[in-house]
């Protein structure tokens, strides 16, 4: 007689058309959570999911209303007394598709290019929600589920997940889990299961500088007017050394140090600074001295500057001291920065760095906390041991150089740790034109949650 993960398995195995063509359906909605004009296209995506929680038996399946977009709430009821309970975390929202001349077909009529789908949405992470549904679904048809699960699904995480934290503190009581299941990172190749126990935090900033109260004659006026430009750019300049250590008074002083055991497990990761180099089209890689470049990614914090707007920047020349200057600049902090000192800190560099032939202000567009998942939790180890029976090899540890601010809100209020993997692949284009997902990794995604699913009990008992 069969076992039950055995027969989950061969449901997947069977089943791999139907699977496809409910992704498919999920991609074709435009869901795009920051634009307007899709609002009734993001509910439309979250009533999808609302409808499949309930086909799978999920009965207590709600839409909950935010000041934005609804989050999708669902879980088992009654539930199973004495096993553990899994919170499946995902978004249904995509970023916008533009430039639409660059896709090769319509961004949101998905299709099929060898073992790739393509569409907006297919890899982030449309792909990753409907893995976990189709996962849940075969262990349902083929037997019953081991532990309870609650699912939250928001419509906002591409805009920052705004009203996720409230959220979750208005729900407190009903999401109480052992571990927070997250499919929202990725493999680092589609042979190399890898699990993401690190996550930087941001905070970003417009920095606008004032000089004259309008554009000036440059031949006029230049040479007795501090142009606003020059200004902006000295103070750029400040903000970092020659090997790009940030000199923000303050900025390191809470920087938790990478341990010998931690450096050891990253150096496993095959990441190769030359094949880096060719990837990103640079003649050479920058940084902080002293670290390596998957730990500069991943474990160390940095300054960007994202953008930089000044005065005439059409056809042709136009003389002028421009009136302004204005930077985007954003911070990826580490554990255990705080995203409002560090707003602090660049206030005080400015006040101590701007001359006082122009005026500066800093604008903060709010951020969030960097956050570190113990790689020893039975979650991540139930995790690993589920990537391993599926790929036939231990997974590889990273901390990933981005942010996913659920993980930190979970730890921070709901006290969850979260297991955070996914079965998209660094060249699935997302956030870009002909954004795709891997199908054969894919496939073997779903057998992995499986695998994690019937197993977790048995771990967590350990």
């Amino acid at each position: 007689m069969m076992s039950d993960k055995t027969q989950a398995l061969h449901y997947v195995d069977n089943h791999h058309q139907a699977f496809l063509n409910a992704l498919k359906e999920l991609v074709s909605i435009p869901s795009v959570s920051t634009d307007p004009n899709h609002k009734e296209d993001v509910i439309r995506a979250a009533r999808w999911l609302v409808a499949e929680l309930q086909r799978l038996g999920f009965a207590n399946t709600h839409l909950v209303e935010t000041p934005g977009h609804p989050v999708v709430f669902a879980y088992n009821d009654p539930p199973l007394p004495h096993a553990p309970t899994v919170l499946i975390y995902g978004h249904y929202d995509v970023q916008p598709p533009d430039p639409y001349d660059e896709w090769k077909n319509p961004p949101f009529m998905p299709w099929q290019e060898g073992e790739h789908l393509y569409g907006r949405g297919a890899s982030d992470m449309k792909g990753q929600v409907v893995a976990a549904l189709k996962a849940v679904e075969a262990i349902i048809a083929t037997g019953s589920l081991p532990v309870n699960i609650i699912w939250v699904i928001e419509g906002e995480e591409e805009i920052g997940s705004p009203n996720l934290s409230q959220f979750l503190e208005q729900n407190r009581h009903l999401l109480r889990a052992d571990v927070a299941l997250n499919l929202d990172t990725g493999m680092i190749a589609p042979d190399q299961p890898t699990i993401t126990y690190g996550l930087r935090g941001v905070a970003a900033f417009e920095l606008r500088v004032y000089g004259p109260e309008r554009d000036l004659h440059s031949g006029l006026f230049g040479g007795v007017v501090h142009n606003p430009a020059q200004a902006l750019c000295e103070l750029i300049a400040g903000m970092h050394d020659a090997s790009g250590k940030v000199l923000i008074p303050g900025f390191y002083d809470r920087v938790r140090p990478l341990d010998e055991e931690e450096r050891q497990e990253l150096a496993r990761l095959p990441l190769k600074e030359i094949a880096l180099v060719q990837n990103l089209g640079v003649p050479q890689l920058y940084g902080e001295e002293g670290y390596t470049a998957i730990e500069r990614i991943g474990a160390r914090p940095t300054l960007e500057i994202n953008g930089l707007y000044s005065g005439y920047t059409g056809q042709g020349s136009k003389t002028i001291i421009p009136a302004w200057a204005m930077a985007k600049i954003s911070t990826r902090l580490v554990p255990d920065q705080d995203p409002e000192e560090v707003h602090q800190q660049l206030r005080a560099y400015l006040k101590a760095k701007c001359p006082p032939t122009v005026r500066w202000d800093l604008v903060a567009f709010g951020g969030s906390p960097a956050s570190i998942t113990n790689r020893h939790h039975p979650g991540v180890r139930a995790l690993a041991q589920a990537l391993k029976n599926v790929w036939g090899k231990d997974p590889l540890y990273r901390r990933e150089g981005g942010s996913v601010p659920v993980v930190g809100m979970m730890q921070r209020i709901l006290g969850l740790e979260s297991a955070l993997s996914g079965f998209g692949l660094p060249d699935d284009h997302i956030h870009s034109p002909n954004e795709r997902l891997h199908l054969p990794t894919w496939y073997r995604g779903i057998q992995a949650v499986i695998e994690f699913l019937l197993s977790y009990p048995k771990i967590a008992q350990v």
